[in-house]
């Protein structure tokens, strides 16, 4: 494949401006249009809305790309220095583009498409990366006949139609836009990801966004690791008005306001000075004290000292864009952001919702009138903002489409229609978009917040509460509210209840996927397109491991971003991966060249390029440096650190040496817990004692996902035997015979009486478990792996296999009794959508607002009755007839 220069260079647009004239005339061969979509789904999609002379193919993504290894490197190009680079910087930076050996097919089977196609029609995404799949499927193709471009940021019959009513012409500015940031990129990631190889550790990499992204996570937990905790107590307490309770915290005594979190330096753990000198330190409780005034508070009567009421209002957010769709989807719905816009791209290719990449937050007219009759219908008028509720854009961007994240279509379909084509996770999502859009459109919500200081002896409580006069758009969503009784100044209160608690201050909070998303979006780094490969990306790097929700930086992390930082700062620091992303956009909107940015990039323009950069590099940097994490000084004075190692990091300390659990957080090593694993280390070169049935040693060691028992040496003949701890063992409790209990894993039991095959009992990853041949099923708390006999093994195998996925049920919260008629046990749950209660055969919502907790017989039953009688009322309803639907099939 010959090496292409610029998307649109002047050699080639004669040609392609004679081709762009004959657009109306469709060659007389041949009334057959061709369609070309990136997406087999949206193929599918779109044939709906064509006319039968049209057929739609799916290129499947992009055709053609710069060579992802030498064995795609064509073999004239193997020899040339910048082969396997993909990119001729000596020559105007000529990329060099290839079909993957997978695509070869696909690329045949479209040009066959080509030759009995009458017209053109290339319908790839709005976006740069889809106007650059246009181009090269352009330039693969070179089509006879007339060809256009088809764009549209919803996938429904009337956009479809007005798209084939304005076609337009390839935009060469996006798709050179593109060709100059994949360039960047690989410029970037195949010439520095070669010297981290070289003088740090084998598999690393860097990239141009991927490299910030990491050094965000980094800086925040250099932060935690010079964070100092710091302890101090506060008190909580209920009150009663009327029968009404609430409570309140303890935020003065004895007229000085008490000490919290944020009055404590983070790096040195004491009482910050006051920003004011004329302000006073505030009171830091400790226990002694805190129990002097519970003791006060709990024998002292309660007067309300004062009650302030402000009234608030409250605007909706706006619609969503791709970055707070990836936010809410990980907040919300607990999704990684790759995983959202899999299901958002599905929803968009099966015609629920407008294009899923954009930085706009802007409603079309169709999608306002189609709002506000769902607001209407739902709410009633009184709840329809009146006018039009424009919000302001933050990103200046050429890129992407022009509207919001919405529903697609002039109506917009019911969640239940997701929920039935699609399947449950994409409606959980279209729901969310759903709720956004319509409240987006709805009047502010208005209410009042209120302040109440009540005095307890020395003591003063705050407590705070909501009321909403007029809940406006936060109808669209479950809104809960903090109410207070009425209250006056100098009314007496009643004080139920009273309790210190020792608190303590917590270091700055790690990224999770959604305020790392947040983080490049503020700084205007990557584009929507790129954040949730660039989040998956340093996941699947070395570089983070997720705990819970949030992102923890490894190591490795550190000591790359450390030789980033030392070596190529300016290519990491965050306004130059802005301002980059500013001149793409400049690109895209012809107002900067694709070779004026390209040159100053790579061989600098009164700074340094990437080339000298490399050169420098190459030269200076030492692996004995930018290898070692120092973590401090033993005690001998000999420093302790954490050094990159082809295997990944391990801890040094002298002569010493040992490697570092898998999960370790860098802001839990310091020199104690360095001490603590390297006492460990050592220990386990040392045997418990020695196998009686084999003579060999048996040693406690520590490997990279745990502590493990071995029977015999590294080096012995087929290996040593290990064993994992059982799930929630200590390592400190592990003595010989536990050892060798261990180490009789997996135990036979038996065969099982039906098969013959035997019946084995073991440990696993996920905790022990009996097997028979392909049967697994795990062994229930309270029963050992080393006593289950063959009979409870067999009965375990017997039992139904629980559903992949399946949750564990959640206790009950109340457990009621038996039904006064039916005599089935009635009990009330927590469920996905609230609390209920059942009789094992039906269940029943408890209404909002109630106590689950008091909940009693007499209810639960009124609740069973009425679900029974709205049950047995549809079922006697009458079906309406399904009216039959003729779907045309994709040709393809």
């Amino acid at each position: 494949m010959p090496a292409r220069s610029k998307p649109a260079t002047s050699k080639s647009r004669p040609q392609a401006a004679k081709r762009r004239s004959q657009a109306g005339k469709p060659s007389p061969a041949s009334s057959t249009s061709l369609v070309i979509v990136e997406s087999p789904t949206k193929a599918r999609t779109i044939a709906r809305y064509l006319p039968k002379d049209f057929t739609v193919k799916a290129s499947v993504g992009h055709v053609r790309d710069l060579p992802n290894s030498a064995t795609e490197v064509p073999a004239k190009y193997k020899k040339q220095g910048w082969g396997r680079l993909g990119v001729n910087v000596e020559q105007d930076f000529e990329p060099l583009y290839v079909v993957p050996k997978d695509k070869r097919k696909l690329v045949k089977e479209i040009k066959d498409a080509v030759k009995g196609a009458g017209r053109i029609y290339f319908a790839t995404d709005e976006d740069r990366e889809g106007e650059s799949i246009s181009w090269h499927l352009l330039q693969l193709l070179r089509p006879a006949v007339p060809y256009q471009r088809l764009v549209f940021h919803e996938i429904t019959k009337t956009a479809i139609q007005k798209a084939l009513e304005a076609p337009r012409d390839i935009n060469d500015h996006l798709v050179s836009a593109q060709e100059t940031r994949r360039i960047v990129d690989r410029l970037f990631g195949y010439q520095i990801s070669p010297l981290l190889w070289k003088k740090m550790a084998p598999r690393l990499s860097a990239g141009r966004v991927q490299s910030v992204a990491v050094r965000f996570m980094v800086e925040r937990e250099r932060e935690r690791q010079k964070f100092t905790e710091a302890r101090y107590w506060g008190m909580k307490a209920r009150f009663s008005k009327d029968g009404t309770e609430f409570g309140g915290d303890l935020v003065e005594v004895g007229g000085r306001r008490i000490a919290t979190g944020k009055d404590f330096d983070p790096d040195t753990g004491k009482l910050r000075q006051p920003q004011r000198k004329i302000r006073a330190l505030p009171l830091l409780l400790d226990g002694d004290r805190a129990g002097e005034v519970l003791a006060h508070v709990q024998s002292s009567p309660a007067r309300v000292a004062s009650v302030v009421h402000k009234p608030f209002k409250s605007s909706p957010q706006a619609p969503y864009v791709t970055s707070t769709l990836q936010q809410d989807g990980n907040r919300q719905l607990r999704l990684p952001a790759r995983q959202t816009m899999r299901l958002a791209q599905r929803l968009y290719e099966s015609g629920f919702i407008t294009y899923m990449r954009t930085d706009s937050t802007v409603l079309s007219d169709e999608a306002r009138l189609a709002a506000a009759d769902l607001v209407r219908d739902h709410f009633g008028e009184e709840y329809l903002a009146k006018g039009v509720r424009h919000y302001r854009n933050t990103v200046k961007n050429a890129q992407e489409a022009h509207e919001a994240i919405r529903p697609a279509g002039r109506h917009f379909r019911p969640v239940a229609e997701v929920r039935k084509r699609l399947g449950p996770s994409e409606a959980r999502l279209y729901e969310m978009i759903w709720r956004r859009t319509l409240a987006s459109q709805m009047k502010d919500a208005k209410g009042t917040n209120s302040t109440v200081l009540l005095d307890v002896a020395e003591a003063r409580f705050r407590a705070t509460g909501k009321t909403i006069q007029f809940a406006g758009y936060m109808r669209a969503y479950t809104v809960e509210q903090r109410l207070l009784p009425a209250m006056d100044e100098g009314d007496a209160l009643a004080v139920l209840s009273a309790e210190t608690s020792a608190r303590r201050t917590r270091p700055p909070r790690r990224y999770t996927e959604a305020s790392l998303i947040q983080k490049l979006e503020q700084k205007g780094i990557g584009r929507p397109s790129t954040w949730a490969s660039i989040v998956d990306l340093v996941q699947h790097r070395s570089y983070a491991f997720k705990r819970d929700r949030t992102l923890v930086p490894t190591f490795t992390a550190m000591a790359v971003v450390g030789l980033l930082e030392k070596h190529f700062k300016r290519l990491t620091e965050y306004a130059f991966t802005a301002r980059l992303e500013n001149q793409l956009d400049a690109i895209a909107r012809g107002e900067l060249g694709r070779l004026e940015y390209l040159k100053g990039f790579y061989f600098g323009n009164g700074y340094r390029g990437l080339q000298a950069l490399l050169e420098a590099g190459d030269k200076m940097i030492d692996p004995r440096d930018v290898c070692g994490l120092p973590i401090g000084d033993g005690d001998d004075g000999a420093p302790i650190e954490v050094r990159i190692g082809k295997w990944g990091p391990f801890l040094r300390w002298g002569d010493r040496r040992c490697g570092l659990p898998e999960e370790l957080a860098p802001d839990e090593l310091d020199t104690e817990r360095a001490r603590d694993l390297l006492e460990a280390d050592a220990r386990a070169k040392l045997p418990m004692g020695q196998d009686p049935a084999t003579g060999r040693n048996v040693y406690l060691k520590q490997g990279r996902f745990g502590p493990y028992v071995q029977l015999g040496e590294n080096d012995q003949e087929g290996g040593p035997k290990r064993s994992s701890l059982l799930k929630g063992m200590a390592s400190e409790e592990v003595n010989l015979d536990l050892a060798l209990k261990l180490l009789s894993l997996p135990r036979t039991l038996g065969p099982d009486p039906d098969s013959g095959t035997d019946v084995v009992a073991m440990n696993g990853r996920y905790g022990p478990f009996v097997r028979c041949a392909k049967e697994i099923r795990s062994i229930p708390a309270g029963t050992s792996v080393f006593e289950i006999t063959l009979r409870e093994a067999v009965h375990l195998l017997r039992q139904e296999k629980p559903k992949r996925g399946a949750r564990q049920a959640a206790p009950p919260i109340k457990t009621l009794g038996p039904h006064p008629e039916t005599q089935a046990e009635v009990r009330v749950l927590s469920g996905r959508y609230g609390p209920y209660v059942t009789d094992g055969k039906l269940n029943a919502s408890i209404p909002k607002g109630s106590e689950p907790a008091a909940v009693t017989m007499e209810e639960a039953v009124s609740l069973l009755k009425r679900r029974a009688e709205r049950v047995a009322a549809n079922r006697k309803r009458p079906k309406r007839p399904k009216k039959k639907r003729s779907r045309r099939k994709a040709r393809s």
